[in-house]
């Protein structure tokens, strides 16, 4: 699937940091497991890393250790599309480090979902990413619901329609009393889609762009001298070079020209709300010109 905006369609966004990391990793387990397992006969090493509700107690860190191991090419590499495609535009708008800690709490939030359902079967265990993946699908239709996706690169449908259509369906086969999941942990995936929800809808939210710096207008965050922006990626790195240094202190006595200054802040303010609700492709040439110049003048001051 494919799909089409600021980042320039199928293909037209940058591979991001911690995309391309878990992308790797979760090959290079694969391959491991691979050797350990399949060719090497090693079973012990699913049991050490699966996720299963009663052997949480003894090995927690298999919470997120299962959300890196995978059976078979098509299970990988599902999980490993899904990533690629929805993975770079949510690192690109909340930054590396808030896009790697929604990931794992998704991931986590998964087994400890489908644990509620499976605890009184001790031979139960997960592995797999989709209930981090599914997360981050959910993550993108919240942000960009009216998103075009071009599924097989052919049929449009909708981010909001094709998420829902595919939790739907999850939690059509979950409720089934009688239907075989087939080895599928649907529950994990219904529980990925719960976690990231309420982790969007709580004070620990990634911001939409990061710490963006606020004028002084906006008494939300007062900060004296230097505000720094720690994006990541090269979008933010450009944002960041315009708008790095805000100032949130005047003098008192500077009164002369407030009426001129608050103006000048609050064209600041619509043009960050604007950055954030649209990105940073959507400024005008004279929008850019202005964040330099409010950037140049409190960096003298």
């Amino acid at each position: 699937m494919a799909y089409r905006d600021t980042y320039g369609g199928f293909g037209g966004f940058s591979m991001t940091p911690w995309v391309k990391r878990l992308l790797i990793a979760n090959t290079a387990v694969f391959l491991v497991a691979f050797i350990l397992v399949r060719v090497l006969g090693y079973r012990w090493f699913f049991d050490l890393v699966a996720f299963g509700p009663t052997r949480f107690v003894t090995r927690p860190w298999t919470v997120l250790t299962y959300a890196f191991v995978h059976v078979g090419i098509g299970h990988i590499l599902g999980n490993l599309l899904t990533l690629f495609f929805f993975g770079p535009p949510l690192e690109d708008r909340w930054g590396g480090r808030a896009f790697l800690r929604f990931y794992l709490v998704a991931a986590a939030g998964a087994a400890l979902f489908s644990a509620l359902f499976y605890f009184w079967d001790p031979a139960n265990w997960i592995i797999g990413a989709s209930g981090a993946t599914f997360g981050m699908m959910l993550a993108f239709a919240m942000i960009w619901p009216d998103m075009p996706i071009h599924v097989w690169g052919i049929f449009p449908v909708k981010a909001k329609w094709l998420v829902g259509i595919m939790g739907f369906v999850q939690l059509l086969i979950a409720a089934a009393p009688d239907a075989s999941s087939g080895g599928v942990a649907v529950l994990a995936h219904l529980g990925g889609m719960l976690t990231a929800f309420l982790y969007l809808k709580s004070p620990w939210a990634p911001h939409a762009w990061g710490e963006v710096p606020r004028p002084a207008n906006r008494p939300q965050q007062k900060r004296s001298g230097v505000a720094l922006v720690p994006w990541g990626g090269k979008k933010q790195a450009a944002a960041a070079s315009q708008t790095a240094t805000v100032t949130q202190a005047r003098p008192a006595a500077a009164r002369k020209g407030k009426s001129q200054e608050r103006e000048l802040l609050d064209d600041v303010d619509r043009i960050l709300d604007k950055i954030s609700a649209q990105g940073l492709s959507s400024l005008t040439d004279e929008e850019r010109k202005r964040l330099d110049e409010v950037s140049r003048r409190y960096r003298t001051n």
